[in-house]
C-alpha cells in the first residue's frame, strides 16, 4: 500500500485515509437521514462502529481462508498484519452484516427498514474508499488512454471502474429508498448490484481462477446473488408497501451530484495513483 507519511513507527497509508474519509462521509449522511426519520443517532453510531469492526474481521478471515491459506499456515502471525494488505470484500460484507443484525436485534431496531436506510451510504463509502486502493488490475496496452502507470508498467484502473459503478449504484439506491415497493428491497438491491459490479471488475483483475475466465470472487458473488434473489422473492410477498413517486427535480438533482462526484473522484484518483 502507498504510504503518505509516518509518525514515529506508524505509517499513514493512502488507502487507510480514503477508507476513513469514505466511512465518515457515508456515516454523516446516514445519521442525517436516520435522525430525520426518528432514529436515535447515537445508538446507530454504536452499531456502525461495531459493524465496521465485524466487517474488517470478516474480510480478513475470508481472505486468509479462501485466497491464500497455504501462506498463512506457514506464517500464522502474518494473519494480524492487515496493514500489509489482504482483505476480502465478500467477507467484509458478511462480517459486517452479521454483527449489524445482532446489534439491531439487541436494540430492537426494525431490521429491514434500518438496512434499507443504510444501503445507499454503504456503497457511497465503498466508492470513496476505492480511490485510495492500490491493488491494480491486469496489464493493459500502453495505448489505452485510461491506463494507470505503475513503475513503468501499465494496468487496468480496476479501482476506478469499481468506484464509478458504485456511484451509479448509490444514485439508484438513494432514489429507490424514497420509492421502495417492500421493506428490504433497497438492501437486497445493494447486495445484488454490488456483487454484479464486483463480477464485472474481476474481469479486469488477476485472482485465483476456478474455470476459464471466472475467479473465486465470481463464485462468491454468484452465490451471494442467488441468496439475495431468494430473499427478494420472499420479502416482496411478505412486506409489500405502496411506493411513492419521486419528483423529477429530485431525480435530476441526484444524478447531477453523482456525475459531479464521478468527475472529482476520477481526477483525484489519477492525481494520487498515476
Amino acid at each position: 500500500m502507498k504510504p503518505l507519511f509516518s509518525i514515529g513507527p506508524f505509517s499513514i497509508y493512502l488507502f487507510g485515509l480514503m477508507i476513513a474519509i469514505g466511512v465518515l462521509v457515508g456515516l454523516y449522511f446516514f445519521l442525517k437521514v436516520a435522525k430525520k426519520r426518528g432514529y436515535d443517532d447515537k445508538v446507530l453510531l454504536d452499531g456502525v462502529i461495531l459493524s465496521f469492526i465485524g466487517g474488517v474481521i470478516g474480510a480478513r478471515i475470508i481472505y486468509v481462508l479462501v485466497y491464500n491459506p497455504s501462506y498463512y499456515l506457514s506464517n500464522p502471525m502474518d494473519v494480524f498484519f492487515i496493514h500489509n494488505g489482504g482483505l476480502s470484500i465478500h467477507g467484509g460484507l458478511l462480517g459486517g452484516l452479521l454483527v449489524g443484525l445482532l446489534f439491531m436485534k439487541k436494540k430492537k431496531l426494525p431490521v429491514l427498514k434500518t438496512l434499507d436506510m443504510a444501503a445507499p451510504f454503504i456503497i457511497l463509502a465503498q466508492g470513496i474508499s476505492r480511490i485510495g486502493c492500490d491493488v491494480f488490475g491486469a496489464p493493459i496496452s500502453s495505448d489505452a488512454f485510461w491506463k494507470i502507470n505503475v513503475d513503468g508498467e501499465y494496468f487496468h484502473p480496476a479501482q476506478a471502474y469499481e468506484f464509478l459503478l458504485n456511484y451509479l449504484l448509490f444514485g439508484y439506491l438513494w432514489l429507490r429508498l424514497q420509492s421502495k415497493h417492500y421493506h428490504g428491497q433497497v438492501i437486497l438491491h445493494y447486495f445484488i448490484g454490488f456483487l454484479i459490479i464486483r463480477g464485472i471488475v474481476e474481469f479486469a483483475r488477476i485472482n485465483p481462477m476456478i474455470f476459464g475466465p471466472f475467479s473465486v470472487s465470481h463464485l462468491m458473488s454468484f452465490i451471494g446473488i442467488i441468496i439475495a434473489l431468494i430473499f427478494m422473492n420472499h420479502l416482496k410477498k411478505k412486506n409489500p408497501i405502496k411506493p411513492v413517486n419521486v419528483e423529477r427535480y429530485e431525480i435530476a438533482k441526484t444524478w447531477f451530484y453523482i456525475w459531479g462526484l464521478m468527475i472529482v473522484s476520477l481526477v483525484a484518483y489519477y492525481l494520487l495513483q498515476g
